[in-house]
């Protein structure tokens, strides 16, 4: 960290630092609050799912072939038929909500991580 002033302005306390040392420190502060989650459990993606959902692949494809399941079993566990599961993945249909939310227990992922566009 470079040189920080230390001044007081009527009676209140401030510090100058330069931006360089204000963006280290906020990064410190974000990287602090994704350790704090991932100590408490939550969940962080790897680089290749990370990339494979920016490049516009398709989630629910992504995050079963991730948790090493089949089409049959992902399938079988958010209670629909493979054809159908299928075409969510080929993108030919969307899926309701249900359905989606379904898939998210049974993938053990976020609703949010299957509909959300992360390209953006």
């Amino acid at each position: 960290m470079g040189d920080i002033k230390r001044f007081d302005i009527d009676g209140k306390a401030y510090v100058l630092l330069s931006e360089e040392d204000y963006e280290d420190l906020v990064d410190g502060m974000r990287a602090n609050a994704v350790l704090a989650g991932i100590a408490a459990g939550e969940e962080t993606w790897p680089l290749e799912i990370v990339e494979a959902r920016a490049n516009g692949g398709n989630a629910v494809r992504i995050f079963r072939t991730y948790r090493g399941m089949t089409v049959s079993e992902l399938a079988a566990a958010a209670g629909i038929s493979q054809p159908y599961l299928s075409e969510i993945e080929t993108g030919r249909k969307t899926g309701s909500v249900d359905v989606l939310k379904r898939i998210a227990t049974a993938l053990k992922v976020d609703l949010d991580d299957l509909v959300v566009d992360k390209a953006d």
